[in-house]
């Protein structure tokens, strides 16, 4: 297994992104969640991504979490090995919506939940999950700092930011800001300048919808011809290829494909061992 560098962790190349299995409309089963998620534990996964507002509906908050702690602790595996990265400040709020809330206060309320929620004394990754314009970035990510100093969180990280944000983060964590976690997908290309921050100021860039979402990672060939044409001269699926781009992109990405079943978390994980050649990654970075 390919690992890249978090902070002080060493962490398999490709993450997995639990948001799957806790998301209403396309929600598996808890059993094939936790076969899932030992399939990718087994083949050398060593980061899973959650958030404490990965689940159903608003009355279920820290779903996803309890899962991901669920499979860690049914593994036959060494569970200490893996680095749980989890994020607070986005809500959920009734009839299946979307929330932000970054007041301090609250960021140290859904931090405490996110522990009990994964049965740990400390979080390995912590990302602040959305800015909220209602309370000033300075503000929330001085809240994360606390979490950090309070021995709450070993290490931070930071979502959707914009590049000044990035900087803004980054001037108040210091070293312990360790990566930050945004879209990034064929049909979403405008993080590439926080990849550019990223690779300046050395931390992680972790990719979320890395295939381009759930409804559409099935489609990823036929929407953007030049990755399907390219697996098919492979002999590969267009994932694979995907996140084979994303790898050659820059050293500190770590894609982080969501999955709800073992056969595709171990396809995704396949793009570890593709080499793309440099006409081929000219040809997907021109987006033809």
């Amino acid at each position: 297994m390919i690992n890249r560098r978090i902070g002080s962790r060493q962490v398999s190349a490709i993450g997995l992104g639990a948001m799957p299995m806790s998301t209403a409309g396309h929600m598996p089963d808890e059993a094939q969640s936790i076969r899932t998620i030992h399939a990718a534990l087994d083949a050398g996964v060593t980061l899973i991504d959650t958030a404490d507002a990965y689940t159903p509906s608003h009355t279920d908050v820290g779903h996803n979490e309890r899962l991901v702690a669920k499979a860690l602790n049914s593994w036959s595996g060494d569970a200490g090995a893996v680095l749980v990265s989890t994020k607070g400040g986005h809500t959920r709020t009734p009839g299946g919506g979307w929330g932000r809330d970054s007041r301090p206060e609250y960021l140290f309320q859904a931090c405490d939940r996110s522990l009990k929620a994964l049965g740990v004394e400390s979080i390995g990754l912590y990302f602040h999950h959305r800015p909220d314009p209602q309370v000033p970035y300075e503000v929330a990510i001085g809240a994360i700092k606390d979490l950090v100093e309070a021995g709450k969180v070993q290490m931070a990280g930071v979502s959707n930011a914009d590049p000044e944000q990035l900087r803004v983060a980054r001037e108040i964590l210091g070293d312990d800001l360790v990566a930050v976690q945004n879209e990034f997908s064929p049909r979403f290309r405008t993080s590439e300048p926080e990849i550019d921050v990223a690779d300046e100021i050395d931390i992680a860039f972790l990719s979320w919808s890395p295939l381009g979402g759930m409804g559409s990672a099935s489609e990823l060939g036929s929407h953007h011809a030049a990755f399907g044409e390219i697996a098919e001269a492979h002999g590969v699926s267009p994932q694979q290829v995907c996140l084979a781009w994303q790898l050659a992109r820059s050293p500190r990405i770590v894609p982080i494909p969501g999955a709800s079943r073992p056969e595709s978390i171990l396809d995704s994980l396949k793009a570890l061992d593709l080499r793309l050649s440099d006409d081929e990654l000219a040809r997907l970075n021109s987006g033809r």
